[in-house]
């Protein structure tokens, strides 16, 4: 599955490079009309980053993420400053299908583990935002890029995997924004140690190119943002590449 993906400062689509608020490009002053593009190419699903929400939970964007969820035909994930039940309630009521949860997986993993139970496996993805070390293990990366814990990915997963996890975005960060490909051998360990997950690739998509090399090996959903922002491809192009891949 291909995924688009819009990120929003005050109902602005935006880009921010490596999660760096100071280099931020603005695209468009409304999502609406390129969410409808995306849902005329066929996607079934829109990602959405409310930075707003990311940095404080009392300015989430509920009004942009209503008016989307109703005018689109697709359905949305939303991701952004989740830090306790009632933003996830907030987000529901909104017509949100999934919520992405974040560093609160690190943070407070009892809570998301709950809530996996309490709302089922579906509605609830997993973000892990990793940092590739010099040894080639991968660390996750918390506070929006800010800070790297001690723990490895494959310790998050496997503390999730008891609550039913299903579904993980994972995003190598000094990939993000950079239109520099996928860390394909990141995805494709993912894919070997847990085949039962369905794996989210996000971050640095640049060329057809990168989404075959994701078939390839069998990775589930590509995540893509900036590459069709900036009309590396248009999605049209990379639908029909993900089929015959």
């Amino acid at each position: 599955m291909l995924i688009p993906a819009l990120d929003l400062i005050n109902g602005q689509v935006v880009r921010l490079q490596q999660g760096d608020f100071e280099r931020q490009t603005t695209y468009a002053n409304d999502p609406l009309p390129i969410a409808k593009a995306y849902a005329s190419a066929g996607a079934k699903w829109l990602h959405v980053v409310d930075l707003d929400g990311a940095r404080d939970p009392a300015r989430r964007q509920t009004t942009t993420l209503k008016r989307l969820a109703e005018a689109l035909p697709m359905s949305l994930q939303v991701g952004g400053g989740i830090r306790q039940k009632s933003d996830l309630e907030e987000l529901f009521q909104c017509g949100v299908k999934r919520v992405v949860i974040g560093s609160l997986a690190v943070q407070n993993p009892a809570l998301v583990s709950a809530w996996l139970q309490d709302y089922g496996s579906d509605a609830i993805v997993i973000s892990i935002d990793v940092s590739i070390a010099d040894d080639g293990q991968a660390y996750v990366a918390t506070h929006g890029w800010q800070q790297t814990s001690e723990l490895t990915l494959e310790q998050v997963i496997e503390r999730f995997l008891p609550d039913g996890l299903r579904h993980v975005l994972c995003t190598d960060i000094s990939r993000d924004g950079m239109l520099g490909g996928y860390n394909v051998e990141l995805y494709d360990n993912l894919k070997r140690h847990y085949p039962e997950l369905l794996i989210q690739a996000s971050g640095g998509a640049a060329q057809l190119s990168d989404l075959r090399q994701l078939r390839r090996i069998n990775c589930d959903s590509a995540i893509l943002g900036k590459a069709l922002l900036t009309e590396q491809f248009t999605l049209e192009e990379a639908f029909q590449c993900w089929q015959n891949a």
